[in-house]
């Protein structure tokens, strides 16, 4: 119950699963970072009137009618304060702090009650069920105190009155002017009381703020998948531009090329984590598209591309993967790169979602699609397909240095906030898709979108565009296009250096934890307790030994 619990709360703010021209998503743009940015405004949207929509209903009736009773109701026992008891008299009644505090503002306070977050998620828990109103929350309340230590006392008793349990309590200077102290107070009672004892506190004038902060309410760290199996669930998101959906895809008018379309991505709805890739019986048409594209590659690699890249053209070409006459199958491609790389292939119906997308390299697993751009069109696509992904992303997935600086990419999105997903796509987009490097000191390129777009390729080499160093803090938020040729595109020294300054801009990231892939398990872990730690550090230690006898074998073989 818990879990499901869970899961209905991320869903409260989930973005929708269509994203398609009729939702409002521009119909010419593709890339990965333009999902991110409109990922990042439905989210947005969606949760803004979520959170209107409660708030509404806490001021009209909800919190008046269902959460906010008569507190007398609640203190009709021994402890609750009376007229006798003088100490208490004037700093409490019935449960709440007494109207002195509270002041002339009470009633406008109370008509227009705002809800934060975590409180629209525990009120929409709470009205699932009378058990689920009287369900045990455990909570953490940050309050700002204008007044002294005083006001704990009152604090407390208003608490015991709501039948509350103060499980940890601790108080400290506060550093904001006209506030005292700052008290963080922990405590477990039912959600229909808890959202009354808020609702009480907020409504005193001794206090700056009451903040909701426990962490088993606020949704602010997200679900991320944890195991591969768990890319099943990271592919539904499909940012969808097909051919059907605008009059500009050169398959619009194509009814036979649309339905082809359809049928393949079909089968990439139904593949689930450990299942064969189903191959594809690609048409002579789709066979012819693939050469020409091929062709012109194989003649341009020798000059402009990597080495990394012509290393691993040559050996999937040794390994009669590529192949002019014939488009390679996905399940071929994917135990090629496993014997490699490690990295594997899942299929695809189409662009994915920059969260999603981004999420699956931390497993090592590129998710690919299988249709084939129409034929009128072979050297220019709109969207990706298996052309682009075959020739422009799986030779560099085979080289172990650029695998790596994928995988990271990765491992640096999950938990990530939505700005920083916008900033590792904008990275992204420029390495992975339009990156060029150094190499003897001449231009060479390793960007996908570049080795599988001759167009775009010979501009980039030309004298035309603005070149800058790669540097992940201001690639990051580099504005972009994709109407026409990039007019800007970014150098890297090598695989490695970019590497290295990718780790450094990533420790400077908001995410409150580190991560680690496990490639015996498939697992990603959160290294969040010494415990973990520890394992980690035994782990490197034993590698490190094997090291260190390697070293000391080939000393002696060299003395020999």
């Amino acid at each position: 119950m818990a879990v499901a619990a869970a899961q209905k709360n991320r869903e409260m703010f989930a973005i929708k699963k269509s994203y398609s021209i009729e939702n409002g998503y521009p119909s010419r743009r593709r890339s990965l970072v333009d999902d991110a940015r409109f990922e990042t405004l439905v989210v947005k949207q969606t949760k803004q009137s979520v959170l209107e929509e409660a708030r509404a209903r806490a001021n009209d009736s909800g919190l008046e009618s269902e959460f906010i009773q008569d507190a007398a109701h609640l203190g009709n026992d021994d402890t609750t304060p009376t007229v006798e008891d003088s100490t208490q008299q004037d700093e409490t009644k019935n449960g709440h702090l007494a109207d002195a505090d509270i002041g002339d503002d009470a009633t406008k306070a109370d008509e227009d009650y705002t809800l934060t977050e975590e409180e629209v998620i525990l009120q929409n828990a709470a009205s699932e069920s009378p058990e689920a109103e009287q369900a045990i929350q455990q909570a953490a309340l940050l309050l700002r105190m204008r007044d002294g230590m005083g006001t704990l006392t009152r604090i407390l008793k208003t608490i015991d009155n709501y039948k509350g349990c103060v499980e940890h309590l601790e108080t400290r200077p506060s550093q904001v002017s006209g506030i005292q102290f700052d008290a963080l107070v922990k405590v477990s009672m039912s959600r229909v009381n808890l959202l009354q004892l808020i609702r009480s506190l907020r409504q005193s004038s001794s206090f700056a703020g009451v903040d909701l902060i426990s962490d088993n309410i606020s949704t602010k760290t997200p679900w991320f998948p944890r195991h591969a199996s768990d890319l099943d669930n990271c592919n539904h998101l499909m940012t969808k531009y097909e051919p059907e959906l605008d009059m500009n895809h050169p398959g619009f008018a194509d009814k036979e090329y649309r339905e082809r379309r359809k049928q393949i991505a079909e089968i990439a709805f139904g593949y689930k984590y450990g299942d064969p890739i189903p191959s594809i019986t690609y048409t002579e048409s789709e066979n012819a598209t693939w050469q020409r594209v091929f062709n012109t590659v194989a003649d341009l690699m020798p000059k402009h591309a990597c080495r990394e890249y012509k290393a691993a053209f040559g050996k999937l070409q040794a390994a009669d993967i590529f192949v002019p006459h014939r488009i390679p199958q996905l399940e071929d491609v994917s135990n090629f790169l496993r014997k490699h790389t490690g990295f594997t292939l899942r299929p695809a119906a189409g662009l994915l979602t920059a969260r999603d997308f981004l999420a699956s390299l931390a497993f090592r697993v590129f998710q690919s699609t299988q249709y084939v751009r129409h034929s009128n069109s072979p050297f220019h696509t709109p969207e990706p397909d298996c052309i682009h992904e075959l020739l422009g992303h799986i030779p560099l997935l085979a080289d172990p240095s650029f695998a790596q600086f994928s995988q990271e990419i990765g491992l640096a999105s999950l938990g990530a906030s939505d700005s920083e997903i916008e900033k590792l796509s904008t990275v992204y987009w420029f390495t992975v898709e339009f990156g060029l490097c150094k190499e003897n000191q001449q231009l060479k390129a390793y960007g996908a979108a570049l080795l599988s777009s001759i167009g775009e390729l010979l501009h980039a080499l030309s004298d035309k565009p603005e070149l800058r160093t790669f540097e992940p803090a201001s690639t990051s938020v580099q504005p972009y296009q994709d109407q026409e040729y990039q007019p800007i595109y970014y150098v890297a020294e090598s695989f490695e250096d970019a590497k290295d300054k990718f780790r450094r801009w990533v420790s400077t990231m908001s995410r409150p934890f580190e991560v680690r892939f496990n490639p015996h398990t498939e697992r990603v872990e959160v290294l969040d307790s010494v415990d973990k730690l520890e394992t980690l550090i035994w782990q490197l230690n034993t590698e490190m030994l094997h090291l260190t006898n390697a070293v000391k074998k080939l000393q002696g073989l060299n003395f020999e």
